[in-house]
């Protein structure tokens, strides 16, 4: 016999033969002609940019370029270059996965058929003699997983900072959007950049505040004063909770093997508030009472008012209260959750090359300070430093932090309106043996004829008799409410003051000119100590603004060209939010995920057939309408549900209806429209 050239065998070394060794044409592709899609593609795309160049240049450029010549030749052979690029690339990593799955296939099926003769796998002679409970893999998978894991986490942030820093280099400036990453955006208190005082034309100033709250805590933190029964009573509305959110679980996989309707979230709600009596309840002087069927109420009357330190006096280590304060200790609850904020903040400065001279911990107090000099005085600093306070606030705290800036408010208004006062005084006898200097002067001047000869005849009243509501200063402010007692934001106090200072400089000028009197010498010194010091206040955070939670204050003073520090302390802030804060979590979403009816079985992928499905629907039929179709989902629904063949409401098979392929679909998007002749009614 000759020799018979096979197309489909490996000994075939040809270029356009498919399937052939070296072809680039294959038989899955059923004979396409590749070339040809290929010239559609880049011709296609080679068009798309020519439009857009002659819908967007002015004409007399069009004229000067060569638009429909050498222009569209050297696109197509740019697209031409990086498809080919593409596609190779594409192809080379395609051979060299499916090579090594191949390989590996191979080997293990060789084993398979070597171990007849030889002696079992290790793997399978532990399994046969200890079972699975023993000699597993389980906690080594787990420990790759958890390595995996955070690669990809490492690998997100990296990413991440890096659109961030693109984004600033496109926007050409620095703004709060390029300082912190979008999923921690909630948490900013305040964010402000500002020329520097010294320097305004080359360095900024910035400062930021973020507010992380209790709730939003990976580790709780607690203060060193906090008693033992607090931390105790804690620890148990935490198991509470935990066993109510089991039984809500449970309670829904009930209603979902039942067939009933799933609970909306007002319902998950109240089903909560209402299981809350199965584990506590008010008694508190009743010893059998629920809240005690954990803990008895002896051990808890042990512990009251037993806070962080003992009396040496009466401290004795056989005590109940002494060793129920030791178990609280040694779980290290107390200090756990502070102390895991400062190392990771550290330990994000000195990796990330941000280092500092100054620390100070006040442990006790729940306060962190961190400089990158030790040195205070701005004047011997340099321009690129930063400062950190982190600090641990509670409701207490809070309520006297407001206290104190509520007076320091009121000072700065008395305080700017005397210097009003004095100011204008001196105004008023600058005007001595002057009849008219001011617009005052005037209408005092024409007070009797305007009466005389207007107001009289219009019976309305004098401009002096009217009660002057506006201080002409600024606006009338709006009543308060139960808001806006609670919530003091002092906006329009700080714009009065700043307008008032405002006001009294161009007041000065004014009245002064170029003479430097004495008078004039002091009101200036005293105004600019004034307005220097409001502006400080200004820069601060308003505690009314602060809900109890970690606090973390950053002033940041970077050059402008060069922006060193801010970028590094950017990425220090979007690491330590990642590392302490869980983040803001919508409670809606969380249980919408876990909802058991939502699950599809047609994600989890298989290479199991199952007999309703192929009795149902062809598999090779059904894959080629899922990608063809305009509308799969009927086919989707049928492969997931494993239901038998729809019909419609009359009992007759629903009518599919044919349509080109989704590449080949330039259709308008939406339902299609029913062909009422056909019966063209599809059921959902």
């Amino acid at each position: 016999m000759g020799a018979i050239d096979l197309p489909k065998s490996p000994n075939v070394f040809h270029p356009e033969k498919p399937s052939a060794v070296g072809s680039r044409n294959s038989l899955a592709q059923e004979y396409r002609d590749q070339q040809k899609e290929v010239n559609q593609l880049l011709e296609e795309e080679t068009n798309k940019v020519l439009h857009h160049l002659q819908a967007k240049l002015p004409k007399e450029v069009l004229e000067r370029l060569d638009v429909m010549g050498g222009l569209k030749e050297k696109l197509y052979n740019y697209f031409n270059q990086n498809y080919q690029n593409m596609f190779n690339r594409y192809i080379v990593t395609a051979e060299d996965e499916m090579v090594k799955k191949i390989r590996n296939y191979i080997d293990k099926e060789e084993t398979k058929v070597l171990a007849r003769y030889t002696p079992k796998e290790i793997a399978d002679l532990l399994d046969q003699v200890g079972g699975a409970d023993k000699f597993n893999t389980g906690e080594i998978e787990k420990s790759i997983v958890n390595m995996y894991g955070h690669l990809q986490g490492h690998i997100q942030r990296g990413v991440n900072d890096l659109e961030n820093l693109t984004n600033s280099l496109l926007r050409q400036k620095t703004d709060v959007g390029a300082f912190i990453r979008g999923e921690n955006a909630y948490s900013v208190v305040k964010c402000a950049f500002k020329d520097n005082i010294t320097k305004p034309k080359t360095v900024c100033d910035v400062k930021l505040s973020v507010n992380i709250l209790d709730s939003e805590l990976i580790s709780p933190i607690f203060h060193y004063q906090v008693t033992v029964e607090y931390l105790i009573k804690d620890l148990l509305s935490k198991h509470i909770m935990d066993c109510i959110d089991k039984e809500i679980e449970k309670l829904k996989d009930e209603r979902i093997d039942q067939g009933l309707e799933e609970l909306s979230d007002s319902e998950i709600i109240f089903a909560k508030m209402n299981k809350v009596e199965n584990y506590t309840d008010d008694k508190v002087d009743d010893p059998k009472s629920k809240r005690y069927s954990i803990i008895a109420k002896s051990l808890m009357d042990r512990i009251n008012d037993l806070r962080a330190e003992i009396d040496p006096a009466t401290f004795d280590q056989l005590n109940i209260r002494e060793n129920l304060k030791k178990i609280i200790d040694m779980e290290n609850i107390r200090n756990r959750g502070f102390n895991t904020a400062i190392n990771s903040i550290t330990s994000i400065l000195d990796t990330s090359k941000m280092g500092y001279q100054y620390i100070e911990n006040l442990k006790n107090a729940r306060e962190l300070i961190i400089r990158e000099y030790e040195d205070t005085d701005v004047a011997n600093l340099p321009d690129e430093r930063y400062q950190i306070r982190l600090k641990y606030y509670d409701n207490a705290q809070l309520q006297e932090e407001r206290k104190a800036y509520d007076v320091q408010i009121k000072s700065f208004e008395t305080e700017v309106q005397h210097l009003w006062d004095v100011l204008e005084m001196i105004y008023e006898d600058s005007k001595f043996l002057t009849r008219i200097t001011d617009f005052n002067d005037l209408a005092a001047l024409y007070k009797k004829k305007i009466k005389r000869k207007i107001k009289d005849r219009t019976g309305d009243p004098l401009y002096e008799d009217i009660a002057k509501v506006w201080d002409e200063v600024s606006f009338i402010k709006p009543g308060e409410t139960e808001v806006e007692r609670m919530n003091r934001t002092y906006l329009y106090e700080k714009d009065k003051i700043r307008h008032k200072l405002i006001m009294m400089r161009e007041k000065m000028k004014t009245m002064y000119g170029y003479q430097y009197p004495i008078q004039r010498r002091v009101m200036e010194e005293r105004l600019n100590f004034l307005e220097k010091e409001f502006n400080r206040f200004d820069y601060m955070i308003n505690p009314y603004h602060i809900q109890p939670g970690l606090l973390l204050d950053v002033d940041i003073t970077s050059i402008k060209r060069k922006k060193a520090t801010l970028d590094g302390m950017a990425n220090v802030l979007n690491e330590f939010l990642h590392g302490v804060s869980k983040g803001f979590q919508d409670a809606a979403f969380a249980s919408f995920s876990r909802r058991r009816s939502t699950v599809r079985q047609d994600i989890a992928q298989s290479f199991a057939e199952s007999s309703s499905i192929k009795d149902a629907v062809d598999p090779g039929k059904a894959y080629l309408d899922m990608i063809n179709a305009e509308e799969s989902s009927s086919v989707v629904s049928a492969l997931a549900d494993s239901a038998p063949a729809k019909t419609t409401g009359r009992g007759r098979p629903a009518a599919k209806k044919e349509s080109a392929a989704v590449v080949d679909n330039t259709g308008k998007r939406g339902r299609p429209r029913r062909n009422a002749e056909k019966g063209d009614i599809r059921e959902v």
